[in-house]
């Protein structure tokens, strides 16, 4: 194929999942499962090594959990966007995930398809919020966590524009046509958003829109 294929870490303490994983992403054309590991830890270094552009993590995990290693993953700044995929719904995991660093959240029983969907979208620079994990963090008493409707009120107009369609999960590209700007200009927009609302990415960013009310 004329473009790069999509490079997929498996992280699951689960061998059958991951065996079921790998083989069905190993048909789509587009999707290479470059390794697996059994824990976070392991699942920490093996993306320290192979540097994929997509890790699949497992939140329940013996040892080192999928939060962990979502949180150890941003320490050293490794740029694989991480799709969480679990069977776990409650609120206590869903939070969490999201916040230390989850470009996304999907549970087990998705369907393959989607799933594969699920894996280009959050590496096209998307963020996955279903419905049911918005309602959760709508719920949240939040307001101390990633800045405050105060925050808000310092976004340009174009700034919150930019916002809303980055928790619509919009890639900087789609933000671009959208808005009929550059791809350089919405990059400046979505560096001020976060330096204004103290966030550390678009993630949060879009959790942000979610809970403050800027989703179309």
């Amino acid at each position: 194929m004329a473009e790069k294929r999509i490079r997929v870490l498996l992280v699951d303490d689960h061998q059958v999942v991951r065996r079921g994983l790998r083989t069905f992403l190993e048909v789509q054309e587009d999707i290479e499962v470059v390794g697996e590991a059994g824990d976070g830890a392991e699942g920490v270094t093996a993306a320290e090594e192979l540097r994929p552009d997509v890790v699949l993590m497992d939140v329940k995990m013996p040892g080192t959990d999928g939060i962990e290693a979502l949180r150890r993953l941003r320490e050293l700044e490794n740029p694989a966007r991480v799709l969480i995929v679990t069977s776990f719904t409650e609120q206590r995991t869903v939070v969490p995930a999201l916040r230390a660093g989850a470009s996304g959240y999907v549970y087990k029983d998705i369907d393959p398809d989607a799933l594969a969907g699920a894996i280009r979208s959050v590496h096209a620079g998307h963020v996955l919020l279903q419905p049911e994990v918005a309602g959760v963090l709508l719920s949240q008493d939040d307001s101390g966590h990633g800045g405050g409707t105060g925050r808000g009120s310092t976004l340009t107009e174009r700034e919150r524009e930019v916002l809303g369609l980055i928790a619509d999960g919009r890639s900087n590209r789609e933000i671009a046509r959208a808005l009929v700007l550059s791809e350089k200009t919405v990059k400046t927009h979505v560096s001020n958003i976060l330096m204004k609302l103290d966030l550390a990415d678009r993630t949060q960013a879009a959790l942000w829109a979610v809970r403050h009310g800027l989703t179309s």
